[in-house]
């Protein structure tokens, strides 16, 4: 779409997939439980929302899904949830700083990225059915990269004990994180974003 105004329907429709985002981050659907870390699809409505309603609104709602993975983090504990959650730092105010940035700055990122990146591809008239799953792809990677990326370089020695690994096996076990849960996750965000991004565009059309 176009350039929206900060109006109330852009609030109403911001509000809308907020919701969507919560309700994902608190279900099974949206917060996969894996041995390590937590899977996700909750980043899907992030980037759709960037597409519709432009990167502000996808900040907005990478801060939403950051909270939620704050909190989820919080009240139910993985090895990796002293990356995620202030309160669980062990490392004083550093920590929660570093915490905050992974939960909540990276997942923040993914709306920006996401609606720069589909306002370029507006501005040179790519193809959605091209345009919607580089934009899905690409935002998901940024979730996981700049995650795991942040995780390495913020928490190394942290991720090691974890893991109960030497701090030289640390970028191996990330690297291996990006491959068997990243790269699937962003193919089924490339897919999904393609099916519900071109629908979704139809109907911001007529209103």
């Amino acid at each position: 779409m176009k350039e929206k105004k900060h109006d109330t329907r852009w609030m109403v429709c911001v509000a809308l997939m907020a919701a969507i985002v919560i309700v994902l981050a608190n279900t099974p659907l949206g917060m996969i439980q894996l041995p390590v870390i937590k899977a996700t699809t909750v980043h899907i409505p992030v980037i759709l929302g960037a597409v519709l309603l432009g990167p502000l609104a996808g900040g907005i709602l990478g801060g939403v899904f950051g909270i939620c993975s704050l909190i989820s983090n919080t009240m139910a504990p993985t090895l990796l949830s002293f990356a995620f959650s202030p309160f669980m730092s062990t490392t004083g105010l550093p920590g929660v700083l570093k915490a905050l940035w992974i939960s909540v700055g990276c997942r923040i990122l993914i709306g920006v990225v996401s609606g720069w990146l589909w306002k370029l591809f507006e501005k040179v008239h790519l193809n959605q059915t091209i345009a919607l799953p580089i934009t899905g792809f690409v935002g998901a990677m940024v979730n996981t990269v700049t995650v795991m990326g942040s995780i390495y370089l913020l928490f190394a020695q942290q991720y090691a004990q974890a893991q109960n690994v030497g701090i030289t096996a640390v970028w191996g076990l990330i690297m291996g994180t990006i491959t068997a849960s990243g790269i699937p996750e962003a193919i089924a965000s490339a897919v999904l974003v393609l099916a519900l991004g071109k629908v979704l565009l139809r109907f911001m059309k007529r209103i």
